[in-house]
C-alpha cells in the first residue's frame, strides 16, 4: 500500500474542507468551541467541523492532536491509543480504541488510520487521517472496526494576535455495526468535536503545552 500517496490525498482533501465555507449548518456551541456540520461527499452522512480558539501556538498545538504521550492524557473518549508504525518523521499508523457511548447503547469502537502532520506556509500546521487496512492489527470481537474517513486538525496563528491560533477538527466517522442514523447522530458523531476540542483547550491553556517545548516540535513551514 502506498502509504505517502494516501497521505498525500488525504491533505488535499482536508485543505479543500479547510477552504469550504459554503453550506455550513450550526448544530452547536459550547464553551468557545462551534460544530457545524453538511453532507459528507466521501459517505452517504455528514462531515462534522469543529473550532475554537487556543491561547497558544500551532507548533505547540499540533503535538497534542496526535502523539500518545498527550493524547492518552487529555481525550478521555478512548480506552486506548497507540503508534503501529512509524513510516517516516510525519507519517505514521495509529490505532485508537474508543469508550462506550450513550450508557453502553453504543459499543466501543476502534479505528486503524494513517495520519500525516503537513505545514503550510504562514506558520499553519495541519493532521490528516484516513484509515486503512493493516493486516498485523485484525478486527476483534471486543470491540466494532470503524473507519474514518479523510479527517483531521488545521491550526492557524491569528493574524491579529500570532501568540492564539484558530483550532478546527474535520471528522467523518463510519462507526460500523448496526446503528440507527439517528442514534449515531444524536448519541456520538455529533459530540464528537466537542470530544475532541473541549479537553484538549483545557490542557492548554493550563500551561501543559510547556513540555512540548523540550521536544522540539519544530515544523518548517514551505516557502
Amino acid at each position: 500500500m502506498d502509504y505517502k500517496k494516501i497521505a498525500d490525498e488525504v491533505s488535499e482533501k482536508i485543505l479543500s474542507y479547510s477552504q469550504d465555507t459554503s453550506g455550513w449548518r450550526v448544530i452547536k456551541v459550547s464553551k468557545n468551541v462551534t460544530v457545524s456540520s453538511k453532507p459528507s461527499k466521501e459517505y452517504a452522512g455528514n462531515i462534522y467541523r469543529g473550532e475554537g480558539i487556543i491561547k497558544e501556538v500551532p507548533s505547540k498545538i499540533i503535538p497534542f492532536m496526535y502523539l500518545p504521550e498527550y493524547r492518552n492524557k487529555w481525550d478521555k473518549a478512548l480506552q486506548s491509543y497507540k503508534l503501529l508504525e512509524r513510516i517516516d518523521q510525519d507519517t505514521g499508523i495509529y490505532h485508537s480504541v474508543t469508550h462506550s457511548y450513550g450508557m453502553g447503547l453504543i459499543s466501543s469502537r476502534d479505528f486503524v488510520d494513517l495520519l500525516y502532520v503537513k505545514p503550510y506556509p504562514g506558520g499553519i500546521l495541519t493532521t490528516n487521517s484516513v484509515s486503512v487496512e493493516y493486516s498485523s492489527c485484525p478486527p476483534t470481537p471486543s470491540c466494532v472496526r470503524g473507519y474514518n474517513n479523510p479527517c483531521g486538525y488545521v491550526c492557524s496563528p491569528l493574524p491579529e494576535n500570532p501568540e492564539h491560533s484558530k483550532l478546527v477538527v474535520f471528522i467523518q466517522p463510519q462507526l460500523g455495526g448496526m446503528l440507527p442514523g439517528s442514534v449515531v447522530e444524536t448519541v456520538n458523531v455529533s459530540r464528537y468535536p466537542l470530544v475532541f476540542l473541549l479537553p484538549l483547550v483545557k490542557e492548554l491553556t493550563a500551561g501543559n503545552s510547556d513540555s512540548c517545548v523540550n521536544r522540539n516540535f519544530h515544523y518548517k513551514s514551505p516557502k
